[in-house]
């Protein structure tokens, strides 16, 4: 049931980062404040299509 997501950041669309979620307990789109090399700071990501 876990699949593979990947994070994008908000403010410049890099994908940074990929994490594994459960689609049945978490159907909604997971957002989570990580880290942005190119910006050299803390922002928010949110789970691509």
């Amino acid at each position: 049931m876990r699949v593979t997501i990947t994070l994008a950041c908000t403010e410049c669309g890099d994908r940074n980062y990929t994490t594994t979620k459960n689609k049945r307990n978490h159907p909604e789109r997971l957002e989570m404040r990580k880290y942005s090399p190119r910006l050299k700071k803390v922002t928010l990501h949110r789970e691509t299509r």
